[in-house]
């Protein structure tokens, strides 16, 4: 198939958007064009430019014509395929979601998801996703829509509840780590230097608080074998690279991993700097000593600005031709699911989706993470079964503030919105309520450049 058309919404992004293109690079079953859209739209055109000379390089095995465009529309229309990959707001906003709650005595690992950062992050990018929504409604209403900003749940439900015929799903890696885990766990204990992509498991949860209840190898349940591994290391970790989380705050010793497996026999899948922002702040994020003891770190957002200062400068040099951006598989399976919605294969992976059966427990149409059946047009929700009452518990309650957060923007409500903000784990942990209402003010306050006016912001 050589005339796919692809819409990428957050055209101009640094870094994840090279990798993406070099996975389309590698994809030799079919090919097209891309259409960079960006509100910034210089990125976008700096990015058609990398495109194109990945595309030429001798290691593509397909050919794609990348162009930056300067209106939504022009992206969408008759699209295959969207993209979206955004941030929403700028690093300074980030700086607010991540470090002004510290000032109370909250700290947060990443802040995208649960927690206070998550809640403002959110009630900033769902009125943005009600806009691509309705402007896919409008240009690509049959187009496939993959999702990778976060907060990831609320992104693809609040896309689902404007535009209810939309085809949307949400990607996250988080979930690959758990059969990379256990490959290592497998050399280590009997010498069977397994794939990881053999590897097969359960998968079912919420974005960033996903669960595994089933994983094997070929005839051998892994579920033992990582039981046996989490009371071996639970006190000093399990990395492929020792001590690698002290010089990379990406990375983590699964120390919080083991130990929600200690307590619920049941194999928690994303990484342990989300994971620790789904429960009340004593477990793991007391303070910056605490999170040393469990292993992980708090990922600073001057790091951020670090990093997205080195990728500008990379953009710069891979634009003028003065470095090649290599071409390797990255990891994520976005191509993958394309090629099996074109018809071009069959794909099974986890995505985020609307429950329509494959979790019990919980709520039909919000947004879980389980494992899906990819075929031509077609995405199909294999049944995950449900989770153990205690974990569940705490799936539910992040459920219901996310649909709480949801409401509040559907309704213009910043009351309920804060009701939300003092109703997570970590907030209510730490503050009490007069206390947590004064942190929300100044977090909307701190943020209110890319908040809607309706929540005391400045957007229209």
């Amino acid at each position: 198939m050589d005339n796919v058309k692809i819409a990428y919404i957050g055209g101009g992004s640094k870094g994840w958007a090279w990798k993406f293109m070099a996975d389309l690079a590698l994809e030799e079953s079919f090919s097209g064009e891309v259409r960079l859209y960006d509100i910034n739209f210089e990125a976008a055109k700096t990015n058609e430019i990398i495109g194109n000379r990945i595309s030429e390089q001798k290691d593509a095995k397909s050919k794609w014509r990348y162009r930056a465009v300067k209106e939504i529309g022009e992206a969408l229309d008759g699209a295959d395929f969207v993209i979206i990959s955004i941030l929403p707001g700028t690093l300074d906003e980030m700086e607010v979601d991540v470090h002004l709650p510290e000032k109370y005595g909250i700290y947060q690992a990443v802040g995208d998801t649960p927690g206070p950062g998550g809640v403002i992050r959110s009630l900033r990018t769902i009125p943005i996703y009600i806009e691509f929504a309705e402007a896919i409604k409008k240009y690509a209403p049959s187009a496939w829509v993959i999702n990778y900003t976060n907060p990831m749940a609320l992104c693809v439900r609040t896309l689902y509840v404007t535009f209810p015929k939309v085809k949307a799903i949400g990607c996250c890696h988080e979930v690959f780590k758990i059969p990379k885990i256990l490959s290592l766990m497998l050399k280590e204990k009997e010498g069977i230097n397994a794939d990881p992509s053999e590897i097969k498991q359960n998968v079912l949860g919420i974005n960033h608080f996903t669960w595994v209840d089933k994983i094997s190898y070929k005839n051998k349940d892994l579920l033992p074998v990582y039981g046996e591994f989490a009371e071996k290391y639970y006190e000093e970790g399990f990395e492929e690279e020792k001590d690698r989380w002290k010089r990379d705050y990406f990375a983590s010793a699964n120390r919080v991993k083991f130990d929600l497996y200690r307590r619920y026999k049941i194999i928690a899948a994303a990484g342990d700097r989300h994971l620790a922002e789904f429960f009340p702040a004593n477990w793991y994020l007391e303070n910056p000593e605490k999170v040393r003891e469990w292993k992980f770190s708090l990922t600073p957002v001057s790091f951020r600005r670090e990093q997205a200062k080195e990728l500008y400068e990379m953009s710069q040099k891979l634009a003028k031709g003065e470095m090649e951006f290599p071409i390797k598989p990255s990891g994520e399976v976005g191509v993958q699911i394309m090629k099996a919605l074109l018809g071009l294969s069959d794909f099974i992976t986890n995505v985020n989706y609307p429950n329509v059966g494959q979790m019990d427990n919980v709520p039909q149409d919000v947004i879980v993470e389980t494992n899906v059946y990819i075929t031509r047009d077609s995405i199909r929700p294999i049944y995950a079964g449900k989770l153990p009452n205690d974990v569940n518990s705490w799936v539910l309650r992040h459920i219901m503030n996310q649909e709480m957060i949801l409401e509040a923007v559907l309704n213009k409500d910043l009351e309920l919105a804060f009701r939300a903000f003092y109703n997570d784990p970590i907030v209510e942990s730490k503050l009490d309520f007069d206390t947590a209402r004064k942190l929300f003010k100044e977090m909307i306050e701190g943020t209110k450049r890319y908040l809607p006016k309706y929540f005391g912001g400045e957007k229209d």
